[in-house]
């Protein structure tokens, strides 16, 4: 059967003959369609493993690894280790570009693709506190430590790539692609503990249920790490990378000739990142700690909310393309502004305003998360645009997602739900600031170019 044109990768060599008698090497493509399906594949994947851990770090880590402490204690400590991936992102980062520079980018993919493959099953198979006493709260540590590195060294250009060989009018619908696999990640995760959960006694499920998730993370990481293999490694996403100088660069120098994009690019997508977590691992623990609600059906409601997510990132697409990616976060920071001032009101509501809230929440997550990767990322130009989008989603990362479950958690069970609100306007004035500055250092660069 012929391959459909539409989704040709690789156009048919030309006939003209050089004038050494030989037929000059053909310029070779990869069609966006493709990356795309390389950028989902990889990311689901990627937000499936990380969602898991996420669930779990609120649902099965206090009882497992911290029975020691109170119930809410115990959370705190589960999510202060859960934070720990966050800070080692960006050195996973700088190490896995020194492996490409030396080696190459399948090297660094699969070598990440190991580390976070085995250290998400050494989480499967670790024996809790009750077993091993602190030594288990350790390794849980140095495997999330692990889980960071992996997940910064697991940067493959993808995205950036797809944004250049975008349609111009369609960057916005082909920038939401790769965003597509938080939710789908999401979904498949908390439908996953919800199953096993709703499956088992209370008894069972902390006992063993709860490693099945990680072990089928394992498992789709493998096929994951085939799959996005198959595409980086061919002579035509090599090529094309090379033309595009989606390469690494010194970090020095990146710091050093766009240090004020990176500020600007970690601080532009924080309204979207730090609702990341609002909605959905915050609100698991929020449930058993102060709520009746069943946890199996939680779960399925935060199901719910993730299509409703995903509906959410595609008309970011849409609307991106009609007014403009920049625009569109900007409006829709204020949008989560003012959804911070019903949130603790409907936290703190009963079953019903709970339900509404994540619903709701997770609308804005899709509509503002479709958009808050790479907008401001054309500010680094050609050479800097590869290094410079890993290192400013690393930083974005800890700045807005890597402790807001421990902090709205704490503030909350202490001060009261209305620093919840508090946390998420905090992010969107962050959003909202960092493009005013961004746009004021346009308008500058414009004048003294004239």
């Amino acid at each position: 059967m012929n391959r459909p044109p539409a989704m040709s990768s690789i156009p048919a060599p030309s006939s003209t003959v050089s004038v050494h008698g030989q037929d000059p090497e053909p310029h070779a493509e990869v069609a966006p369609g493709e990356i795309a399906v390389g950028v989902v594949i990889g990311r689901a994947s990627e937000y499936f493993d990380f969602f898991v851990y996420g669930i779990a770090s609120a649902l099965v880590f206090p009882r497992v690894f911290f029975p020691f402490a109170e119930p809410l204690q115990a959370t705190l400590y589960s999510f202060a280790v859960f934070a720990l991936a966050f800070v080692s992102r960006p050195l996973g980062t700088a190490l896995f570009m020194r492996i490409q520079d030396r080696w190459s980018r399948g090297t660094k993919l699969t070598a990440a693709l190991f580390l976070l493959g085995t250290a998400t099953a050494g989480i499967a198979f670790l024996p809790g506190y009750a077993r091993l006493g602190m030594a288990a709260v350790v390794l849980l540590a140095l495997f999330r430590l692990a889980q960071g590195v992996a997940l910064g060294g697991s940067w493959d250009g993808l995205p950036s790539l797809l944004a250049l060989n975008a349609p111009k009018h369609r960057r916005g619908w082909y920038a939401m692609l790769g965003q597509l696999g938080a939710p789908v990640g999401f979904i498949v995760a908390a439908a996953l503990f919800a199953f096993v959960y709703s499956s088992l006694s209370t008894d069972d499920f902390y006992a063993w249920g709860w490693r099945y998730p990680f072990f089928a993370a394992f498992a789709i990481n493998v096929v994951a790490l085939f799959a996005r293999l198959r595409l980086v490694v061919t002579h035509e996403y090599e090529q094309q990378m090379g033309e595009r100088e989606l390469e690494p660069v010194p970090l020095a120098e990146l710091v050093r000739e766009k240090g004020k994009h990176v500020l600007i690019g970690a601080f532009a997508p924080l309204a979207s990142y730090a609702l990341f977590h609002i909605v959905t691992i915050f609100p698991l623990s929020w449930i058993l700690l102060f709520s009746q609600q069943s946890v199996a059906g939680f779960l399925m409601v935060q199901v719910a909310g993730g299509f409703l997510a995903i509906g959410g990132v595609l008309a970011s697409g849409v609307i991106a393309d009609r007014f403009g990616r920049v625009p569109t976060l900007g409006a829709l920071a204020l949008a989560i502004a003012m959804f911070s001032g019903f949130a603790p009101t409907l936290l703190g509501g009963g079953d019903v305003a709970q339900d509404v809230f994540i619903l709701v929440g997770f609308v804005l997550l899709g509509l503002s998360y479709g958009q808050s990767s790479g907008a401001v990322t054309r500010n680094f130009g050609a050479r800097y645009r590869y290094t410079g989008a890993a290192v400013t989603s690393d930083l974005a990362w800890l700045i807005g997602a890597a402790f807001a479950p421990l902090v709205a958690l704490w503030l909350c069970a202490n001060f009261g739900l209305a620093y919840l609100g508090a946390y998420l306007l905090s992010g969107a004035l962050s959003t909202l600031a960092a493009l005013l500055a961004n746009r004021w250092f346009k308008q500058r660069e414009a004048r003294r170019s004239l």
